[in-house]
């Protein structure tokens, strides 16, 4: 099993993931599709940065390591060819824990928002949060209730379900490296030094 290959691949898929939590969270701050008049018309949820810090920032760290682990200088260390390589495996399980705990921030927050449902103008008066503990999840009458940003619970629903589902994603992909990492660090990679695993 070529492990920086594997962790490479990972790098690739943790960076597009990246990319996309950010614009999701990007996009929260217009809710519906509409720029709003007041920041305080924004969902709570939002300003809590799941996507930009959890799965963004947190994330970008890990997936720049793990796309260099393939390419990583492994000979001369105490005259043994693979010690580099089984350290800079070894790094790269520090660093999935960072990713895992950035993703499962971004995860709890999304899920968090899902339960609580969007802010939005209530009895044309007053913003506030009119859903409680996921109700109109399955009870689309009640979506009435919210009078304006227009469409901000189908909006909200998805952008947020999409945060849940990439930061999972992003999260089993941490773990994943961490096994990774472990093989790596004990058995090494199947390329090093250029022998590509010639005994």
């Amino acid at each position: 099993m070529c492990t920086g290959s594997c962790a490479k691949c990972i790098g690739i898929t943790l960076i597009t993931l990246t990319i996309l939590c950010i614009l999701a969270n990007i996009l929260l701050f217009f809710p519906g599709g509409t720029v709003v008049k007041d920041n305080n018309y924004i969902t709570d949820e939002v300003w809590f940065f799941g996507g930009i810090l959890g799965s963004g920032a947190l994330m970008i760290f890990p997936a720049l390591v793990f796309l260099g682990l393939k390419n990583n200088d492994c000979c001369g260390c105490c005259g043994n060819e693979s010690c580099g390589k089984r350290f800079a495996m070894f790094t790269s399980i520090i660093f999935a824990a960072v990713g895992a705990v950035g993703a499962g921030y971004s995860f709890v927050v999304s899920a968090a928002a899902i339960n609580r449902g969007p802010k939005c103008l209530t009895n044309g008066t007053n913003y506030d949060y009119p859903f409680h503990n996921g109700n109109y999840l399955s009870n689309h009458t009640i979506w009435k209730q919210c009078m304006e940003p227009e469409n901000v619970i189908p909006w909200n629903l998805t952008l947020f379900s999409m945060l849940l589902i990439m930061s999972g994603v992003q999260a089993a992909l941490c773990v994943f490296q961490v096994i990774n990492g472990l093989l790596g660090t004990l058995c090494g990679d199947c390329t090093c030094c250029g022998n590509n695993g010639a005994v």
